[in-house]
Order: C-alpha cells, then structure tokens, then sequence
C-alpha cells in the first residue's frame, strides 16, 4: 500500500475527522477457529498463543492463521524469558564484563531487540496493531458484488 498507513478507525474518532468514505466497511470475517498451541511449544510461548487467541477482535483470526501465530508465540515466548533474564538481574544484566574487563551490551539485549523487531512484522501481518487492524480488508460478499446498489445502500 503506497503512501501513508491509514490511521484506525478508533484514533479517527477520537480525533473527530472520522468519515464514512474512509473507513473500512470490508473487514475479514475468517471462518475456522484456532484451537490450542501445538505442544512442543514452550510455556511461555504457549501462554503468549492463547493471549493472542482470547483478545484478538472477533473474526480476525481462523485456523488459516495457525503458522503465522506460531511463529509470533514462539518470539513471544523467548522475548519474555530473555527480559525475565535481564529483569532479575537489573541494570547490571544490561551489561557483561569481556575477559579483558571492558563493559559491553548483553548479547541478551540483542536478542529482545531482534525478537521484538521480528514480533513487530508479525503483529502487522496479523493485525494486532491498530494501524494495521485498520488496513485489513476481505473481499465482499458474493451477494454484494452481483448487487450495483450494494456500494449505495450499504
């Protein structure tokens, strides 16, 4: 989508420049629910599944969607051990000592900025941004597309 992300509906509102003609009237209606998180997944990531499953809009997500929430689970999962790793021990697990003492960056750091940069792509794809929830659109209903009038009326 060329040009600047349209804002959400709700932000519109807010912001009292909210216009029937822009907003999105075609939004997905996905058939299929997910079940539970595949098993070899860890606790964390698991937890993070069934987050995602119980508050996402209603309709947004279908069993299509399985492998594309797996994978956000799964960098849900390990971002949360990696900051309860560096959460216990503070500032200071920030940091490591290198064997000729210069303080340097945790390579857990790197890891939290990966994985969030790597949620963050997967939460848009998915709509859990409101940004994105905004730009998500489904097809129209085969009875709407043979009706000229469906456009007008609604």
């Amino acid at each position: 989508m060329a040009g600047r992300k349209p804002l959400p509906v709700a932000v519109k509102k807010i912001k009292g420049t909210l216009q029937k003609c822009r907003t999105n009237d075609h939004e997905p209606k996905p058939v299929g629910t997910l079940g539970e998180p595949p098993e070899y997944m860890s606790d964390n990531a698991k937890e993070a599944w069934r987050y995602a499953v119980q508050h996402a809009p209603p309709g947004l997500l279908s069993a299509l969607d399985a492998a594309v929430l797996e994978r956000w689970a799964n960098c849900a999962g390990m971002y949360r051990e990696a900051l309860t790793k560096i959460n216990r021990s503070g500032v200071s697990g920030m940091l490591i000592k290198t064997p000729s003492g210069i303080l340097r960056r945790s390579p857990l750091m790197d890891v939290i900025r990966d994985l969030a940069l790597e949620m963050k792509g997967y939460e848009a794809e998915m709509g859990f941004t409101p940004a994105s929830r905004s730009r998500v659109q489904m097809a129209q209903d085969a009875q709407h597309a043979d009706d000229p009038w469906a456009d007008i009326a609604g």
